[in-house]
């Protein structure tokens, strides 16, 4: 029984990743909520000058978060993840002594730099045995959706009383906590999983560009974050214009989420039960585009943008839960890694462009053009997941082998292939590693195990 938990190791990794993660991503999103309302007092303050600077992280964060994953797999994890963090505090005492929205901008871009999501998720996975890494990617998952929930309460609260200079200040501080625990608090590892279980491989990268089934995901993930980057160009100053003060905010998001949630769970146990989860997906979709019409029908009204802001976060919170299963259950077998690192850029690719995109709209043509724009690209996107295939439930299982013979690793690809319930087999000779795509409740373990047995 002792074998299906968490050991203290184990417990105490997953633990400290996510507070540094969680702590990092506190940092990002801190300035999302308030940054349209207090930015306006800088002197070169804009409406397209705030989307930038809400959205200017992705930019780099996207560029650098696959090649700052490859480097963890050269020198190390833990270097990494310091000098990104490192980075990221840099970043967060530039903009803090901004005296400009330029300044604010850099200081941003410099915050997307320290991408250390690969190198985090690497080192999760050599913090724990195979059968409970996903226990310990579930942790951190709920660290990043804490943060962002602690985000749009903590913000409003402090930023009347600091700015939006002392939030900075904050974010640094966040960092450098990230650091301490990094240095003093993460247990020593001593195994490095194979890199395609959590990182991209290079020759792969094109590959799966061409799978539609995985770009469906891809553009997704883009449209969904481009989306909420620039709805948060808009709503902060449609909820003071229609009687809510600006420090009053976090009283109307906490019940919303909390009410989402309400919504959202069982929701989604409902359709993962029935194995519905494009149907979901579609549903969460169209949530969105009604909740964005709302909130352009009843610009003014808070009782109509508190219900908008609340079919928002249901469909939201249901689409950033559901898409890495999703994305797990299309990637090929021996690809996770890569897979998930394209989903990541097209993510954070997604925020950037939702801040130009919010900002420009909204200086040019108001909150209305924002929310027509956001809710056609969501029409877009649902259009384009309708050749989105539902799947069956599956599982991975990767096995270390001896250095194979290319007629070996054939003869062991067939072998497994023929196995009843192994949708996918890949034998990487030089590697000394088979990767496993099956059927999450009818594969015959015994019979692999003693396929893989003859080749270790």
């Amino acid at each position: 029984m002792k074998q299906n938990r968490l050991n203290r190791t184990e417990k105490k990794a997953a633990a400290t990743l996510a507070s540094i993660f969680g702590l990092r991503m506190l940092g990002l999103f801190l300035i999302m909520p308030v940054l349209a309302i207090y930015g306006q007092s800088y002197p070169d303050y804009s409406p397209f000058l705030v989307g930038i600077a809400i959205g200017a992280y992705g930019l780099t964060q996207a560029f650098l978060q696959i090649p700052m994953g490859w480097l963890s797999d050269r020198i190390g994890r833990r270097p990494v993840i310091l000098s990104g963090l490192a980075i990221f505090a840099l970043g967060s005492v530039v903009a803090a002594l901004a005296d400009t929205m330029q300044g604010v901008i850099f200081g941003r871009v410099l915050q997307g730099a320290g991408a250390i999501a690969g190198a985090v998720l690497a080192l999760a996975a050599d913090s724990a045995r195979e059968e409970q890494r996903p226990k310990v990617m579930a942790v951190i998952g709920m660290g990043i959706g804490l943060s962002f929930v602690l985000a749009l309460i903590i913000a409003p609260l402090l930023g009347g009383v600091i700015g939006m200079s002392g939030l900075f200040w904050l974010t640094a501080a966040l960092a450098v906590g990230g650091i301490l625990l990094m240095w003093r608090g993460m247990p020593e590892t001593y195994q490095q999983v194979p890199s395609r279980d959590v990182l991209p491989v290079p020759k792969e990268l094109g590959r799966l560009l061409k799978n539609m089934q995985l770009q469906r995901l891809n553009a997704g993930i883009f449209v969904l974050h481009l989306v909420l980057t620039a709805w948060f160009v808009t709503l902060p100053l449609q909820l003071v214009e229609a009687g809510l003060a600006a420090e009053h905010h976090s009283w109307l998001y906490l019940p919303t989420l909390l009410l989402s949630f309400l919504v959202m769970i069982p929701m989604m146990l409902v359709l993962l039960r029935k194995q519905k989860q494009v149907l979901g997906m579609r549903l969460a979709v169209v949530m969105l585009a009604l909740s964005l019409s709302a909130i352009a029908v009843f610009q003014g009204q808070l009782w109509g943008l508190i219900f908008s802001v609340w079919l928002f976060f249901i469909g939201f919170n249901y689409l950033e839960a559901s898409f890495p299963a999703l994305l797990t259950q299309h990637a090929p077998a021996g690809s996770k890694g890569s897979a998930s690192g394209l989903y990541t850029t097209f993510q954070f690719f997604g925020a950037f462009a939702g801040g130009v995109a919010g900002g420009f709209l909204f200086q040019s043509f108001g909150a209305f053009g924002v929310m027509l724009f956001c809710v056609a690209l969501l029409v877009c996107w649902l259009l384009f997941s309708i050749g989105l295939l539902q799947v069956s439930a599956t599982t991975r299982l990767n096995f270390v082998t001896r250095t194979l013979s290319p007629k070996e690793a054939r003869e062991l690809t067939q072998a497994l292939t023929d196995v009843s319930g192994i949708e996918e087999a890949i034998v990487i000779p030089d590697e000394g590693a088979t990767y496993l795509k099956i059927k999450k409740d009818e594969y015959d373990a015994t019979a692999i195990n003693g396929i893989v047995a003859r080749f270790q």
